[in-house]
């Protein structure tokens, strides 16, 4: 009888959970350790008022990854998940009362910017929208849904003598630089120039490449019926059917390996699991912490220096009145430049911090659920990312609430303060959660055009451990961090089967192998 090969999981995040179901598609036995009690990782969900919160990402975007997932499995995302596409992107407020709504359709936001701003600054979208689809489609099949390239590998798949996909990269000038060229209107610029938050990043200092977050958003944004963390849920109920076990609330104190190989892990209850595959499903500056091997990975910590931002959160359930909730929201500062300033070069919070709040009763036009006394909301405000040397007062919490609350007043938007339940995470935190992080919640941040390839792949020199994440390749987000746990599955299965080449453990999809 054949001998199932066996798989070891760390980390039942996004990536853990998709390089787990892709690990037992290509028919590995898998096993998944998780230090908490649920799956998702970032994807989780806190009580505020006695009601359920998602405390993490909010925004599920790139259907297409998720389709591929579960296909691998032969299994159908649309029967799995009840997902509902948003015609209203996201609505965005100022100090001033300006407001503007962007939209699925690049037709229907370019009005909106026109009765914004002007004619010359819609057109200046339009160029905008083609110029950002172009860039994602030049990326998408050579570095986003492919094993991680180096910049000469890169040119190699957009074609070396084919300049003008690589000059329309825009990869040596800064996103608010470029931004400029297509909106004369500062607002604009600070709207669109948000998207290098994403990746934890400044605008100010993110290459213009970044620009094609915004066609993934303009491609479609989806409404999970039961939030983000259904999502995670849904993962790990495909996972189990799929005969993967997951043990949670059980944390690895050590990868254990020898002679450069992979040999088990060994938990914190001293308890020993052999193996020779393991895909680690946490942050790559944990990696030294657990395998004790000093370089011995290949894969260096992210200086302090060099992470991506962190964020203060507070998941609530709270009465809202004034300003017209949408479910995804941003409300602006008057000045981008001074928030960024603060949190990168003095590494302090923003006196008046742009706030995004995902309103989780909300329909994506606005429309608000029945049957409960207030709503529940997700406030994030960027944050630099030293949890492991700061650690926030309650005062100094507190006085981060109350700022934002003003903020959004001065935006028109009113929060009832006596009847607020709110349940905050702060940087040090996030450190706790995420550990040798700093709350660093994106990785490396992508600052300069060499950011995205210092970001290592799904292999690392120890033979038999791979990495997925959202600081591995592709990089951050849910479908990034989900790209890149089949990247890693992907990867093993290929290794295993150059060292048995009896076996034929193959994972399909149109992952490039490179």
């Amino acid at each position: 009888m054949r001998q199932t090969h066996t798989v070891i999981v760390v980390g039942a995040g996004a990536g853990g959970l998709a390089s787990a179901i892709s690990a037992a598609a290509a028919g590995f036995d898998v096993t998944v350790i998780e230090r908490t009690s649920a799956p998702g990782g970032k994807m989780r969900q806190l009580s505020a008022g006695g009601r359920p919160v998602d405390a993490g990402p909010t925004v599920l975007t790139m259907r297409w990854v998720f389709e591929q997932l579960f296909a691998l499995a032969g299994a159908d995302l649309g029967a799995r998940i009840g997902l509902k596409r948003a015609e209203l992107l996201a609505r965005h407020g100022w100090r001033d009362g300006a407001r503007l709504d962007l939209f699925a359709s690049i037709e229907d936001s370019a009005r909106a910017i026109a009765d914004f701003s002007d004619r010359e600054n819609a057109e200046g979208y339009r160029r905008f929208a083609a110029d950002s689809a172009a860039m994602f489609s030049t990326l998408k099949p050579s570095y986003i849904d492919a094993q991680r390239p180096g910049p000469l590998a890169l040119m190699q798949r957009i074609g070396l003598f084919n300049l003008r996909d690589q000059l329309a990269l825009k990869p040596l000038s800064s996103m608010w630089s470029a931004l400029g060229s297509y909106f004369p209107d500062p607002r604009l610029q600070q709207l669109f120039g948000r998207y290098a938050t994403y990746c934890g990043s400044s605008p100010f200092m993110a290459p213009a490449t970044l620009m094609l977050v915004a066609h993934v958003e303009q491609d479609g944004i989806w409404l999970a019926d039961g939030g983000m963390h259904a999502v995670a849920r849904a993962m790990e109920r495909l996972a189990a059917d799929m005969g993967v076990r997951f043990r949670y609330n059980t944390e690895v104190q050590a990868i254990d390996t020898r002679d450069g190989c992979v040999k088990g892990v060994t938990l914190k209850d001293g308890e020993t699991l052999p193996t020779d595959s393991i895909i680690f499903n946490g942050d790559i500056s944990a990696l030294a912490a657990l395998t004790g091997e000093a370089g011995g990975t290949g894969v260096a910590r992210t200086p302090p220096e060099a992470r991506s931002l962190s964020a203060v959160t507070f998941a609530m359930t709270a009465r809202t009145s004034g300003f017209p909730l949408a479910h995804h929201n941003v409300f602006f500062s008057d000045d981008y430049a001074a928030e960024f300033e603060a949190l990168i070069g003095k590494h302090t919070m923003p006196l008046i911090p742009t706030t995004y709040i995902c309103a989780q009763d909300r329909s994506h036009e606005g429309g608000l659920a029945a049957g409960h006394d207030g709503e529940r909301m997700l406030f994030i405000l960027n944050a630099p990312a030293d949890g492991d040397t700061k650690t926030f007062t309650t005062k100094e919490t507190g006085e981060c609430l109350d700022q934002a609350l003003d903020h959004l007043s001065a935006c028109g938007l009113s929060v009832d303060r006596t009847l607020m339940e709110v349940v905050p995470t702060t940087p040090d935190q996030f450190h706790r959660l995420f550990p040798a992080t700093g709350g660093a919640l994106y990785g490396r941040a992508s600052h300069g055009w060499m950011a995205s390839f210092q970001r290592p792949g799904a292999r690392t020199r120890i033979q038999g451990l791979y990495l997925a994440g959202g600081s591995a390749h592709p990089g951050p987000g849910v479908p990034m961090a989900t790209l890149s746990g089949m990247l890693a599955a992907e990867s093993l299965a290929v290794d295993r089967a150059s060292m048995l080449p009896s076996r034929r453990a193959v994972i399909s999809g149109g992952m490039s192998t490179a």
